[in-house]
């Protein structure tokens, strides 16, 4: 077994021509794709993934140096996706993984096909002339909480991420990726991805992207999909969905996978 695959939990599911990469976003795993998966595996040969810092990692591996950028992630996607032989990709990034697959496209731009974005921002936090849907003071209080106590800021945190109550099977979902994350790690790399400003990378971005966003998702607001389409090196094509969260995939699959899978099959010049 490669350290690559075994750091990362790596699998390959499926056969096919084509290769899909998923890449999950903050709090989750691999296994946010389950219900995306299914309809994938009969007609591609589809890789999953970990990030490093998610719960079913050996927490030993976690570099808080390395993982302080998103360019540690994208040296780990590039990793993966030369352990397996992976000549050029269909790369599907969410939230934290979309822009790790942007940085990973400007230094192999030929290893992507094409890269499809759900919920995806290039910084959270407003300034004078981009709205990213946070104050430096909601960021600093979010942080504050989460060391108070992580499991009480989880039960408050994922329902409003999710959009739902803790009823919900999808929060409950989330709140257990969450949990399964050591506290320390889920607060460095919550601090990695609300800090971050990626604005300046979008130029050089030149692979075609998909950008998928719900209508309504409390982390990111539209705009924000419509600032990265205007903003982007190459091709790129806007999709807002009529669901809610931070998380459609999870939380509405019978909205969210058709939409994915479309814009799987066709290329922007198709639509």
């Amino acid at each position: 077994m490669g350290t690559v695959e075994e750091a990362h939990n790596v699998r390959v599911l499926g056969s096919g021509e084509q290769t899909i990469v998923l890449g999950h976003g903050f709090g989750t795993d691999q296994s946010v794709w389950k219900h995306l998966l299914p309809h994938l595996v009969d007609n591609y040969r589809v890789i999953v993934y970990d990030n490093m810092g998610a719960g079913p990692t050996n927490p030993d591996y976690f570099d808080f140096e390395r993982y302080a950028t998103l360019e540690g992630y994208a040296h780990d996607l590039l990793a993966i996706l030369e352990e397996f032989r992976v000549e050029r990709c269909i790369y599907v990034g969410h939230s934290l993984s979309s822009m790790t697959g942007a940085i990973a496209s400007i230094f192999r731009p030929d290893l992507f096909h094409k890269l499809i974005l759900i919920s995806a921002s290039p910084r959270f936090i407003n300034t004078d002339d981009y709205y990213g849907g946070f104050e430096q003071e909601d960021i600093d209080q979010l942080c504050n909480a989460m060391e108070a106590n992580y499991k009480s800021w989880i039960s408050g945190f994922a329902p409003l991420v999710v959009g739902g109550d803790m009823d919900s099977v999808a929060v409950q979902e989330f709140s257990r990726t969450l949990f399964n994350m050591r506290p320390d790690i889920a607060l460095s790399v919550f601090r990695t991805i609300f800090t971050f400003d990626l604005r300046h990378f979008l130029s050089r971005v030149t692979v075609p992207c998909h950008i998928i966003q719900s209508s309504k998702d409390l982390a990111v607001p539209v705009a924000v999909a419509e600032y990265l389409h205007q903003n982007l090196g190459g091709k790129s094509i806007v999709e807002v969905m009529s669901t809610e969260g931070h998380l459609p995939q999870l939380s509405s699959p019978e909205i969210t996978i058709p939409v994915l899978l479309r814009h799987i099959t066709r290329d922007i010049v198709d639509e």
